[in-house]
C-alpha cells in the first residue's frame, strides 16, 4: 500500500485530523459565548473583527461548497458560522448595537448568502472574493489582537476558543495539502494559524494576575 495512494496512511491521517477538527469546531466558540454571557460584557473583543471574521468564514465555506470539494475538508465552516452568529448577537447586545440597522444588514447578508449558495449570484464572483479572505481574516485577528493590547484586559476573551482556532487552522494546512492543494486556502490557514496563536498568547498574558 503506497503512502500517497488514496487508501494510504497519509490520507487516513488527513481524515482523522478532519474529524478531530470538525469535532473541535463543534464547541470552539461556545466558551467565548459563555464568557460574554456570564460577564454580560464584550470588553476586549473587537466587533469589527468579528464581522470581518464572519465574512471570511462565509466566503470560504461558499467557495468550498460551489467547487465541490470534499465535505469533510470544510464541514467546520457551517458549524463555526452558527456559533459566530450567536456570538455576534450577544456582543452587539452588550455593546448596545443591536437595533434596526443591525437587522437590516443581517437581511442583506442572508440574501447574498442564499444567492451564492443557489448560484443565483455567479460563482465567478466568489472566485474574485476568495483571495480577499486571507487579508480579511488576518485583519479580523489583528484587530482582535490590537483590542487586547490596547485595553490590556482579556477578561472577556476565551483562551479555549483561540486555542482551538490555532489548532484547527494548523490541521487544515495538512488536510488541504492532500485534498486539493489549493494555494489560496493554504495561505489563508497558514496566516490564520500564526495570528490565532498570537491572539491566544496576548489573551493569556493579560489574564495573568496583576502584581501589586
Amino acid at each position: 500500500m503506497g503512502l500517497l495512494d488514496e487508501s494510504g496512511i497519509l490520507y487516513v491521517i488527513a481524515d482523522v485530523l478532519s474529524i478531530v477538527t470538525i469535532a473541535s469546531c463543534l464547541v470552539s466558540k461556545v466558551p467565548q459565548i459563555q464568557t460574554v454571557r456570564q460577564l454580560q460584557s464584550a470588553k476586549g473583543l473587537s466587533v469589527n473583527g468579528l464581522l470581518m471574521e464572519l465574512c471570511s468564514y462565509t466566503v470560504t465555506m461558499l467557495y468550498n461548497y460551489t467547487n465541490g470539494y470534499a465535505f469533510l475538508s470544510y464541514l467546520e465552516y457551517p458549524i463555526l458560522l452558527v456559533q459566530e452568529y450567536v456570538l455576534i448577537y450577544y456582543v452587539l447586545q452588550y455593546e448596545s448595537l443591536l437595533g434596526k440597522r443591525a437587522y437590516q444588514w443581517a437581511a442583506v447578508y442572508v440574501a447574498v448568502f442564499v444567492g451564492f449558495a443557489t448560484t443565483i449570484i455567479p460563482s465567478s464572483l466568489l472566485m474574485m472574493l476568495v483571495p480577499f479572505t486571507t487579508p480579511v481574516g488576518a485583519t479580523s485577528k489583528v484587530m482582535q489582537l490590537i483590542a487586547i493590547l490596547r485595553s490590556k484586559d482579556s477578561q472577556s476573551v476565551s483562551l479555549i476558543t483561540w486555542g482551538i482556532s490555532a489548532f484547527t487552522n494548523s490541521t487544515r494546512i495538512y488536510t488541504i495539502m492532500l485534498d486539493s492543494g489549493d494555494k489560496m486556502l493554504l495561505a489563508n490557514f497558514g496566516i490564520s494559524t500564526v495570528l490565532s496563536s498570537s491572539v491566544l498568547l496576548a489573551a493569556w498574558y493579560y489574564k495573568k494576575p496583576k502584581k501589586d
